[in-house]
């Protein structure tokens, strides 16, 4: 245990969140968890190729989100000086930490009765494939 969690030996199960405080701010945005997840899936993807990966997300939101990333430090944005001109983006250690954070709810939110992968934007992911 640790100091933000009950350790003193009572029954109680008490967990302080504010070590969440500005975390929370950045991944509970809607296109967070999942621009870091598809990123995550690809290990290196360009702007276009998230775009598509991201189905339902606008321009401009995909690029807010990305810059609000790579201020948490969480996303790398890589320049190459091509014609045309190519960004690619990658996790950072912390981008990399934060996916394997959510894994354990993400086993959580599956191990809910009848969980199907019907709407997935995920290319890597069978469309309509139950999960276990």
């Amino acid at each position: 245990m640790d100091k933000y969690s009950n350790n003193s030996g009572g029954s109680s199960n008490a967990i302080c969140l504010c070590p969440l405080e500005g975390v929370i701010d950045i991944i509970s945005k809607k296109w967070a968890l999942l621009t870091i997840n598809e990123i995550g899936n690809h290990k290196r993807i360009r702007y276009t190729d998230l775009m598509k990966e991201l189905e339902n997300i606008s321009p401009k939101t995909l690029a807010d989100t990305l810059k609000e990333l790579r201020e948490y430090n969480l996303v790398n944005r890589e320049p190459f000086n091509e014609i045309p001109p190519r960004v690619d983006y990658t996790l950072t250690k912390g981008g990399e930490e934060l996916r394997e954070a959510i894994i354990p709810i993400l086993r959580w939110a599956i191990s809910k009765k009848g969980t199907v992968v019907a709407h997935c934007s995920c290319s890597l992911i069978q469309k309509g494939k139950k999960i276990q």
